[in-house]
């Protein structure tokens, strides 16, 4: 018997060297790879064995969850956690990568995400993640980059978040050009002395840039309604337009907006004297049922 302990000890000690869950955002891929690890491990390992670790009836449950095929309940978590033999931070972190993958809105998913990112060793392996989430989710740092396209622009925080429409904070100005910086989307021309804007390709798990798309959405969304008490109407455009068309025609709605907005960033990229910083947001969406809604 206490070889069998030692021997899963063992075992355990050389899958955790493989596969650490801080390297993952993705529970189901994190199972992938400690399956894919285990398996290859003399003592063997089947999705038979990780079942009665967890005391699971069903001996393909494991498989199921890796597929995305079923979802893991409160109490199926801590024995998912227990044949994992996750402890102390690490059993915590697997439970938020659970809520993560699992939150009902995008509300809860920004909370479960505040938890991660706040683990040490979560930040350690995936940096980029992080403060790629924090750009697209506070509407002011997309507009301080844009800002910084402009030839008198100045690195000092007063300035910058005074000339921001709302003003924002010396703080949350400071913060964000040290952000555009780390992120390599502003460098600053040592021989020149004047910012640019770069385009890096930056790896990011698909649920932090979709999450974070979201932010970005519902943040300029609430600009656009602010701009109605509080931007001239000389200086903006809003308009609406509401109508009854088959799904054929939203379709191609769909992609005519696609077009207008490559063709405007067209226009937009051409210019080389920018002096102000510019919103522009376009939607389309259903206000009633559609038939998928209805099946």
């Amino acid at each position: 018997m206490r070889s069998v302990a030692t021997s899963r000890k063992a075992q355990k000690l050389r899958v955790e060297a493989e596969v650490s869950v801080f390297d993952y955002l993705d529970y189901r891929a994190y199972l992938r790879a400690y399956y894919d690890a285990a398996k290859k491990r003399p003592a063997g390992f089947s999705f038979r064995t990780f079942s009665k670790r967890a005391g699971l009836r069903s001996p393909n449950f494991f498989k199921l969850i890796i597929d995305g095929e079923r979802n893991l309940g409160k109490d199926t978590v801590a024995k998912f956690a227990n044949a994992l033999d996750l402890e102390g931070e690490a059993r915590a972190f697997f439970a938020d990568l659970v809520a993560f993958e699992q939150a009902a809105n995008t509300a809860e998913k920004n909370r479960v995400f505040e938890r991660i990112a706040a683990s040490r060793r979560f930040r350690s392996a995936r940096r980029i993640d992080g403060m790629f989430h924090d750009y697209l989710s506070h509407w002011y740092h997309p507009a301080i980059r844009e800002l910084a396209a402009r030839s008198d622009f100045h690195d000092d925080p007063h300035w910058i978040a005074a000339m921001l429409r709302p003003e924002i904070s010396f703080k949350q100005a400071a913060h964000s050009l040290e952000l555009l910086l780390g992120l390599g989307l502003v460098v600053k021309n040592t021989e020149t002395g004047r910012y640019e804007l770069r385009e890096p390709t930056l790896t990011t798990e698909h649920e932090v840039s979709s999450l974070g798309a979201a932010n970005f959405h519902k943040q300029m969304i609430e600009r656009a309604s602010d701009s109605i008490d509080t931007v001239p109407s000389a200086l903006r455009d809003l308009a609406a337009l509401t109508v009854c068309v088959s799904p054929r025609v939203a379709a191609d709605v769909k992609r005519r907006i696609h077009q207008f907005r490559e063709a405007m960033t067209e226009l937009c990229d051409a210019e080389t004297d920018g002096k102000v910083v510019y919103q522009l947001n376009v939607q389309w969406f259903p206000l009633s049922r559609t038939d998928e809604d209805q099946a």
